[in-house]
Protein backbone atom coordinates (compact mmCIF):
# COMPACT_ATOMS: atom_id res chain seq x y z
CA UNK A 1 0.00 0.00 0.00
CA UNK A 2 2.62 2.51 0.89
CA UNK A 3 4.91 1.84 -2.61
CA UNK A 4 1.28 2.98 -4.47
CA UNK A 5 0.65 5.61 -2.09
CA UNK A 6 4.48 6.98 -3.20
CA UNK A 7 3.82 6.31 -6.71
CA UNK A 8 0.65 8.28 -6.47
CA UNK A 9 2.90 10.79 -4.89
CA UNK A 10 5.55 11.24 -7.27
CA UNK A 11 3.58 10.61 -10.64
CA UNK A 12 0.62 13.09 -9.59
CA UNK A 13 2.76 15.51 -7.39
CA UNK A 14 -0.02 15.03 -4.79
CA UNK A 15 0.30 14.97 -1.12
CA UNK A 16 0.61 11.87 0.73
CA UNK A 17 -2.66 12.57 2.92
CA UNK A 18 -4.08 13.04 -1.34
CA UNK A 19 -3.12 10.36 -2.68
CA UNK A 20 -4.78 7.68 0.86
CA UNK A 21 -8.09 9.44 0.61
CA UNK A 22 -7.91 9.30 -3.69
CA UNK A 23 -7.20 5.24 -2.93
CA UNK A 24 -10.11 5.20 -0.06
CA UNK A 25 -12.48 6.88 -2.84
CA UNK A 26 -11.30 4.35 -5.47
CA UNK A 27 -11.71 1.33 -2.81
CA UNK A 28 -14.96 2.26 -1.39
CA UNK A 29 -16.65 2.79 -5.10
CA UNK A 30 -15.37 -0.51 -6.10
CA UNK A 31 -16.94 -1.92 -2.89
CA UNK A 32 -20.23 -0.26 -3.49
CA UNK A 33 -20.26 -1.29 -7.21
CA UNK A 34 -19.43 -5.28 -6.76
CA UNK A 35 -20.21 -5.90 -3.12
CA UNK A 36 -19.28 -9.56 -3.66
CA UNK A 37 -15.75 -8.25 -4.00
CA UNK A 38 -16.00 -6.07 -0.77
CA UNK A 39 -13.33 -8.87 0.89
CA UNK A 40 -10.89 -8.78 -1.50
CA UNK A 41 -10.98 -5.00 -2.09
CA UNK A 42 -10.33 -4.52 1.77
CA UNK A 43 -7.43 -7.17 1.92
CA UNK A 44 -5.51 -5.50 -1.18
CA UNK A 45 -6.11 -2.06 0.21
CA UNK A 46 -5.42 -3.35 3.41
CA UNK A 47 -1.96 -1.22 5.23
Amino acid sequence: MNELIEKMCAEANITEEQAQKALEAVANFVKDKFPMMAGAVDKLFQG
